[in-house]
């Protein structure tokens, strides 16, 4: 099994030896190759739909792992049980809907539980979900595909919310980092904010709060 990029990316997160869940899992590629390679040797592939369940089975029975990787129909975790997991992917999705899981679903409020998030947009809204929700993000990292970047958490329950700023939410632990996507990712971000406050000049609308922002984001600007 060959990993694009971003799916790469979240298996090097994956801790060995794990019961892993691959949360809206498509073609199950995650779990076969996390099996295939070792790092672990059981796990839940989920969808919320038949389809991509089927296009899962095709692969997990391709490979034949159908011993190590069991598929599941779920709404999010709604169809897991406490305990039942220590590992857990959701890929590929809105950061508002990732949201909505973490806060509908209390068990995974568990410091041996391990979330490994990879929200397709909104991930200032996420952080804040996961910071006013006691979770702790102790590693991000960024991938990139055909020149889109994808930016991962890898996210811990604390027990205790975690103080944050504006600033703390859009650019994350992005700026501890010293490879070159998450400075590309810092740039972009830059870029993004730039362009709306130039807007505003242009309209002469006042920009006092967004004026600040865009300083603080300079400073990481290639």
């Amino acid at each position: 099994m060959k990993l694009d990029s971003r799916l790469m990316a979240i298996a090097n997160l994956v801790r060995k030896d794990k019961v892993f869940a691959d949360i809206g899992t498509d073609h199950a590629y995650l779990p076969v190759y996390l099996v295939e390679k070792g790092i672990i040797n059981k796990a839940i592939a989920a969808d919320l739909r038949i389809g991509p369940l089927e296009n899962a089975k095709d692969a997990v029975v391709s490979y034949g792992f159908t011993e190590q990787i069991q598929l599941r129909l779920s709404d999010g975790l709604d169809n897991f049980k406490e305990n039942e997991v220590e590992e857990i992917a959701v890929a590929g999705m809105g950061g508002l809907l990732i949201s909505q899981f973490i806060e509908r679903t209390n068990w995974i409020k568990n410091e041996d539980v391990h979330l490994i998030l990879q929200p397709m947009t909104h991930v200032e809204e996420l952080r804040k979900t996961l910071f006013d929700n006691g979770f702790v993000i102790d590693e991000e990292v960024v991938a990139e595909d055909d020149d889109k970047l994808y930016i991962i958490l890898s996210v811990y329950y604390y027990n205790d919310a975690t103080a944050y700023t504006e600033l703390d939410l859009i650019v994350g632990k992005l700026p501890q980092n010293e490879d070159n996507l998450s400075k590309k990712y810092l740039s972009r971000i830059y870029e993004k904010f730039n362009k709306k406050l130039v807007a505003l000049k242009n309209a002469e609308k006042e920009c006092s709060e967004l004026e600040k922002l865009v300083g603080e984001l300079k400073q990481w600007q290639q």
